[in-house]
Parts: structure tokens; sequence; C-alpha cells
């Protein structure tokens, strides 16, 4: 029965006693399973100074489940602090008889809570062992009440997967992603009885990309247990995230927002290049990118350098890695008879992946018999075990990909074809989608004596003038190793990058990192 329907069937039992005064009620929420329990206290203390000879309650459960609060009340008695002690469920007389009653009554709520903590805890390790998570269901999935299960929540699955995406690119901090997922899509949390259907909260962004169930896993217990539910993304996706939020060279969110910031460094100082905006008299507006100068020695004598002019060398980097239309459509050809002559070496890999768990399994085993003869400690076992549990998912999921893998030709076509627009994306496309271009065709960006200069990321170069044969059949080469690289999360990062460009340049409403 709830709190307010106690105290309303109590009070009336109280009116049918003779002789009672009630001098206070008290209300408490709070389980009686542990000690310290404050609004508790507070009527003891008052009975201790003599305010009150009696108590009143529900059940002997309601005053104590626990030894020390039971103990406390059977010790009043004795010392005739309390005189008397009535129930609505329970018949209780102040003597050795009723004492030794009481005390049984209260040890037997003590031992109620138990068991059923036992319980609880035993049927929430079946349930993960099973694959499936106890508890409310993460944002982006609900409960199943009839199957008793996770499945993905119809409104809000996929827009988790876009916060996911945009987090991976490593372009968009969680603050800019909440502030999208609210104003832009308008997310809301599930609406329940009394709370939900609210906006999200930036604490919860952030708990999102640090829970693992959306990798299709479940932590419980100091262990990482495969989960049967619809994940999001993969454990290499989710370890790229928590690598890029715990970057300490990301740049903070501002007020104003710049293309570039956080993407390059001085080539003379090595700090960070940030931007700045000036507006001069006649109320024309600059932007300039300059070194932030932290270092006091030695002193860096770096000039500014215009925004225009920034990008007009990252256009001509763009440029220098573009191929032709020709020598992409001979490209494609050599792709396309490439994967028809290894075909076989996705079965190897997969035996290479069946090897590699055999050899987690037998780990896993050696380690278990190392504990139970104490030759590694309780912290050492946990440690190794989380260890090769992980890795032991990982080869599960590349498992899987590899065994469920679609044509590996069509990221190659995405790439050539991205390596013929990049120039026009860029030149047509807002701040973040030129931020996302360049963090995807390069790295190791330092600006010096206002040259920028470029490391172009694998499989991207920079071609000579003219083209030569080696040089494109090394990139094919590139291509199809990368591709075919079932745990190349790089790799299959780019490829999601270049395909979301793409779809801007084609006119998609989507908005890209």
């Amino acid at each position: 029965m709830s709190i307010e329907s106690q105290r309303r069937e109590v009070e009336r039992l109280a009116l049918s006693w003779a002789g009672v005064e009630v001098v206070g009620v008290y209300e408490e929420a709070q389980s009686a399973r542990t000690p310290g329990r404050p609004v508790f206290n507070e009527m003891l203390v008052r009975i201790q100074r003599g305010d009150a000879e009696g108590i009143i309650a529900w059940h002997p459960d309601r005053l104590a489940r626990n030894s020390i609060d039971g103990g406390l009340i059977i010790y009043l008695l004795d010392t005739k602090q309390i005189k008397d002690l009535r129930f609505a469920t329970f018949s209780f007389e102040n003597n050795s008889q009723g004492k030794f009653m009481l005390q049984i009554a209260l040890g037997y709520s003590k031992y109620y809570v138990d068991a059923l903590s036992e319980n609880v805890r035993r049927g929430n390790r079946t349930k993960v062992e099973n694959g499936w998570r106890p508890g409310t269901a993460p944002l982006g999935y609900l409960n199943d009440r009839a199957t008793k299960t996770i499945v993905p929540d119809p409104d809000r699955f996929e827009l988790v997967r876009k916060m996911w995406a945009l987090a991976m690119t490593g372009a968009w901090s969680p603050r800019r992603i909440w502030e999208v997922a609210v104003r832009e899509w308008g997310f809301r949390t599930v609406r329940q009885k009394r709370r939900g259907g609210r906006p999200i909260s930036l604490s919860m962004i952030y708990r999102i990309f640090a829970n693992p169930f959306y990798a299709g896993v479940i932590p419980w217990e100091g262990r990482l247990h495969p989960g049967k539910h619809t994940p999001l993304i993969s454990l290499q996706d989710f370890d790229r995230v928590q690598q890029l939020l715990s970057r300490r060279d990301s740049a903070r969110p501002s007020k104003k927002r710049f293309a570039f910031t956080g993407l390059i460094r001085c080539g003379e100082c090595g700090c960070s290049i940030t931007a700045q905006e000036t507006t001069n008299r006649h109320g024309t507006t600059y932007i300039y990118y300059r070194c932030t100068k932290k270092r006091l020695t030695p002193h860096c004598g770096q000039r500014y350098v215009p925004v225009v002019e920034l990008e007009r060398q990252i256009l001509s980097f763009l440029q220098s890695i573009q191929l032709p239309a020709r020598t992409t459509g001979w490209i494609l050809t050599r792709l396309e008879r490439s994967d028809l002559d290894n075909k076989s070496s996705f079965q190897q890999q997969l035996g290479s992946l069946e090897a590699s768990l055999q050899s987690h399994e037998r780990e896993l085993s050696n380690l278990t018999m190392m504990r139970l003869r104490d030759m590694i400690s309780d912290e050492e076992f946990r440690s190794q075990r989380q260890n090769l549990d992980k890795g032991r998912l990982g080869l599960i999921q590349q498992r899987e990909q590899l065994a469920n893998r679609l044509d590996w030709l069509e990221p190659c076509r995405a790439f050539l074809s991205f390596s013929q627009l990049a120039v026009s994306c860029f030149r047509d496309g807002d701040l973040s989608l030129k931020r996302l271009i360049v963090k995807t065709v390069g790295s190791n960006l330092t600006l010096k004596d206002g040259i920028l200069s470029v490391q172009a990321n694998n499989p991207f170069r920079v071609w000579p003038k003219p083209l030569i044969v080696p040089s494109l059949l090394a990139l094919i080469q590139d291509v199809t190793t990368l591709s075919r690289s079932a745990n190349n999360t790089d790799f299959r990062q780019m490829i999601t990058n270049v395909k979301r460009i793409l779809a801007y340049d084609n006119g998609s409403k989507e908005k890209v990192a």
C-alpha cells in the first residue's frame, strides 16, 4: 500500500483507541533496509526527549529492516523510554513475550529484504547472461513488456544513431550535438506516467556517448556481456568516440564558430592556431587565423593569415589530390578485376578470427584456473578478464561484419567520387562542411610564414603532374587493402564522412559535420 493510504488507515485506528494522543506524524519514503533515515532518527530523538511515549505504525517492518534500528527499538522498550507500540497489522504487548515476538517480526523483515535482494540479483545475472539488460532501457530503446526484452524506439533510434555519427566525425562537440538535437530535431525523452517528454539534457548526451550498451554489449558487475539487442554502433566506433571526447587538444566551444580552429598548429612554436574576427570602421568584417602564442619562450614571430588566403591554399591542396574522370574509370576497372581475383581472402580472415576467438576462450579458462589456485589477486583477475571480454566481443563483432559484409567496391566508388568533387564541395560548403572535408583528407596541418602544410591521409595522396601508372597502382593497392580490412576503423569512418559530404553536394537537407 502507498504511504498515504497507510497514514489514513493508521489515523483512523488511532481515533478508535482510547487514551491515545498523537503529537506528531512522520512520513518517510527512504527504505528501512539500511540505518541512517533522517525522519526516523528525528522521531526517536523526540521520544528520548520525552515528547512521546509510544509509536503507531502500519507494521513492524515500517520501523526497521536492519539490525541497528531494530535493536534500538528493543533497547528503548527495555529502558521504558518507549512504553507501547501499536500496529495496524500486528499485535504487540509490552512484556517479555511481546518483545520476543517483536524481535522475530523485525528479524523476519530483515530476512525478507535480504532474500529479496539476493533473488533480484540472481534474476538480473540470469537476464544478463541471456543477453538482455535489466532495468529501464537507455534512450533510443524501449522495454517490451510482452517479451521482457529491449527493442529499438521507432521515434528515437535513428536520431540517436545520428548523434553517434556526428560524434564520430570529431568535428562536433557534445554541446553542439545537443543544440542540434533539441533545436533542430525536436528531440524529447520518452513520456512516462509522471516524467519524460522533455527536451534532452546536455548531461544525457555525455551519458549516451559513455554507454557501451549502444555498441551491443552490456556492462554488468565489472564485465562486458554480449547483448541480443540491436546495436547502434560497433565497439571500434565506440572506442573512437571515447578517444575523441578525451582529447586534450580539441577546440573548446565558443560563441563564434570558425571552420579550422583546433585543426592547425603553428609551424614555429607548436601552439594551436586560433581564429579572430575583426570589424573595421566601415563595418566590414575580416577573419584572420593566428598562433595563440601561449609559450613565452621562444618568442613566436608568426603573423596573421587571412581566412581567404588559408582557404585558397586548402583548395590548392584539394586540387593536388584530385583525380581526372578518365583515371577514375581506369581505377574502377582494375578494382573490379581485383575483386574477382581475391574472393578467398575473406574466408581466410574468417578463419583467422575463429582461431583468435578460440585463443581468447583458452586465455579466459586459464585465467579462471589461475584465480582458483590463488595465483593472482581478485583485482588482477577482474582487470584481465575485462580486457579479455572486450577483446572477445570485438572479435565477435568483426566476424559478424565479415559474414554479413556488403560489396567492398561501394566505399571505393564513394572514395573515387569524392576525389573528383572535393574541390566543389569545399568551395560551396558551409563552415561545418569545410571542416569535415579538411579532417577527412588531411592531418598534421601546420602554418608557418603564411604557408599551410598538409599531410594527406591514407589513401589520399598528392599526384605528380603528369600522372604515372606506378602511382595509380599503389593507390589501387592501398584502397583494396583498407576497404577489405574489417577492423580498419579509420577507413570506415573516412568513407562515412565522404558519404555525408557527397550527400550534401547532391542537395540533401541532412546536416553534416
